[in-house]
């Protein structure tokens, strides 16, 4: 690859970084494009799904601060850079993986923090908004403001603060209320797979 298309390329998966609250590296190798291009809608609007290089991805995330990204950059690599809520995106791909096992998640970013894939297996079974914010406004006993802020936060600020709270009620002796019974969250799954991937570097190291 020329030099200046490499610093394109390596321009272009640092501006995703910057621009994601979340980015998941995964294996996609076995898996088709139509595969591929329904894990991408399930993502969410604003979201993508691009085959990278490994090589420039190494230097992409170097730049912007997760040179700890690295070990994780072997073999296929294809990453998912949310541009949403990461809660329900883990979710995305967690349903996807379960229903394609071909698609391996490595580990990724999440809110500027570098994790493995066992943490976002655990972002993915996060409770859903309403079973959270169910708990959180019993615990506040009634402060609306509070309340209403939270209806506009990322699911995954509304699970450490349910966390917290839950902590604090523990260690006070207090337990805090159960909510109604939770919707069980579903992958989305179009019934028509599209061809159009994501324009992404080719795969091959250099």
């Amino acid at each position: 690859m020329p030099t200046q298309a490499k610093d394109a390329a390596i321009a272009e998966i640092t501006s995703r970084f910057q621009d994601s609250s979340a980015a998941v590296l995964t294996e996609y190798r076995g898996l088709t494009v139509a595969q591929l291009s329904q894990l991408r809608r399930s993502l969410g609007a604003g979201s993508s799904y691009a085959v990278v290089k490994n090589t420039l991805t190494k230097r992409a995330a170097d730049s912007v601060g997760h040179a700890d990204l690295a070990p994780l950059l072997t073999g296929p690599t294809a990453i998912a850079f949310i541009a949403g809520d990461p809660v329900e995106a883990a979710k995305a791909i967690r349903d996807f993986a379960k229903a394609n096992p071909a698609l391996v998640v490595k580990g990724g970013v999440v809110e500027g923090r570098t994790v493995d894939a066992a943490e976002v297996t655990r972002l993915a079974d996060v409770e859903s908004r309403e079973v959270l914010l169910a708990k959180l406004a019993g615990a506040m006993k009634g402060n609306l403001t509070k309340a209403a802020g939270l209806f506009q936060a990322p699911l995954s600020q509304v699970a450490r603060l349910a966390a917290a709270l839950q902590e604090k009620k523990e260690a006070a002796g207090e337990t805090l209320p159960a909510a109604d019974a939770p919707a069980e969250d579903a992958a989305a799954a179009p019934t028509t797979p599209d061809t159009d991937a994501d324009a992404a570097p080719a795969a091959s190291d250099d």
